[in-house]
């Protein structure tokens, strides 16, 4: 694996290299964490859940075996807070707090997540500067609006919310080790002294006008990559159950983050299951929304013509790990879904009252159309969270449950069943 390099101080610069790893070189692929990996993963020891989850490091499903039963620890990519943030963002939010919900809810798994802000990078000078603010009021002033954003599409908060600026003695801490282990080291001439192209930076030299921390290899401030290695590893430990993010953080990021965690613990697998998101783009547009294409919209601007419940459904219609295509016609698909499944729980409320007037319901037709999507639901949950498909068995229930609704007039113990177990999916998914 290859080398964080970080310049520090005078010049001086930190490098973690791949040589010591005998793990191979940095792959160019952004599709798998560590595809060179495949032959090396091992299921952990401890609880099997019964779920199969698709496992970036080894590119298949894979059986989720927790280390402790029926916990979970987590770890998030969070937010660089520089600017708003758009629907892609969003997407990938929404995406993984669904499967969060879904473990809980569905398979009683208690979750402990982790979730860090990047509040110091070279977005948040650069914006900062451009606006005469100073980095810390920038970053404040975004992560307020981030957590606001997602308290808006419902987005349940992590256990722990942790800044990178209020981590760096640990961060220090943390490549002292990496050195002590043997797998990293210190330049004078920066990048120009690497011992190899595919090392790279752990800690970054002091530049003019820029916010620094003291170290031993003089002043500076962590790479992007060791600062996620540094927080996981501080909360949890040697061993991380499940680690998320955006597909376009399989590479380089959670790579190098997997190399330095490796070198600090000395182990050959730190983290058991990483699961991404694919990326949200534009119809017409095969690039993925970000603000550097200028091809975004704002949570705050979306908000202003949908609903977050509408914005989920949108979601829950694509697997997680793929692409996702955002138009007017996929949101109205997603409005026209929603209104469905509301008309239906409005319906089956006013029969359980009395107040729709139909013929006999068949309940025996009722009850096993009601226990299919039961069965259907869990087992599409159980297969790596595969919602497009929970939401047809759901989709064929609500059918089922109409034309029966079309019909009758008394017997409504299996019509209020079907009304309750439908609102408690989405209830429990958002």
């Amino acid at each position: 694996m290859s080398v964080l390099r970080r310049r520090v101080g005078q010049g001086a610069s930190l490098f973690l290299f791949p040589r010591l790893f005998q793990l191979g070189r940095l792959c160019a692929s952004v599709w798998s964490v560590c595809p060179w990996r495949a032959g090396h993963w091992a299921p952990p020891s401890g609880h099997d859940t019964g779920l199969l989850v698709y496992n970036s490091l080894t590119r298949r499903k894979e059986p989720l075996i927790l280390c402790i039963p029926n916990v979970a620890t987590w770890y998030s990519c969070g937010p660089t807070v520089y600017d708003h943030a758009h629907l892609g963002h969003a997407c990938s939010y929404v995406r993984f707090d669904t499967i969060r919900r879904i473990l809980t809810k569905v398979f009683g798994i208690d979750i402990i997540m982790v979730m860090v802000i990047t509040d110091i990078d070279d977005k948040i000078i650069k914006r900062a500067s451009e606006l005469n603010v100073s980095p810390v009021a920038l970053a404040r002033s975004y992560e307020q609006d981030f957590k606001q954003d997602m308290s808006a599409l419902k987005v349940l908060p992590p256990t722990v919310y942790i800044r990178v600026t209020e981590n760096i003695p640990q961060i220090i801490s943390f490549i002292q080790q990496i050195i002590d282990n043997g797998h990293a080291y210190s330049t004078s001439q920066g990048s120009n002294d690497k011992k190899h192209v595919r090392d790279f930076a752990l800690w970054k030299c002091l530049k003019p006008e820029e916010p620094y921390w003291d170290s031993p290899w003089g002043k500076g401030r962590p790479g992007w990559h060791i600062e996620c290695s540094t927080i996981a590893s501080s909360v949890f430990g040697k061993h991380l159950d499940i680690h998320t993010g955006g597909i376009d953080l399989a590479f380089p990021h959670h790579e190098n983050e997997i190399a330095q965690c490796e070198a600090y613990h000395q182990s050959t697998q730190w983290g058991n299951y990483f699961l991404h998101t694919g990326h949200l783009h534009l119809k017409g547009n095969e690039e993925k929304m970000s603000k550097s294409l200028k091809n975004y919209i704002t949570v705050k601007d979306f908000l202003n013509s949908f609903s977050s419940d509408q914005f989920r459904i949108f979601c829950l219609r694509s697997k997680y790990k793929s692409a996702v295509e955002y138009s007017h016609n996929s949101m109205e698909d997603a409005v026209n879904t929603l209104h469905i499944i509301s008309s239906f729980i409005n319906d089956a409320r006013a029969y359980v009252k009395g107040h729709l007037i139909c013929q006999p319901v068949q309940e025996d037709l009722l009850w096993q159309s009601l226990n299919e999507a039961k069965r259907n639901v869990k087992a599409a949950f159980s297969d790596d969270f595969d919602t497009p498909r929970a939401l047809d068995a759901v989709m064929d229930l609500i059918h089922h449950s109409n034309r029966q609704l079309k019909t009758v007039s008394k017997g409504n113990c299996s019509i209020r069943t079907s009304k309750v177990y439908i609102k408690a999916c989405f209830r429990d998914l958002q």
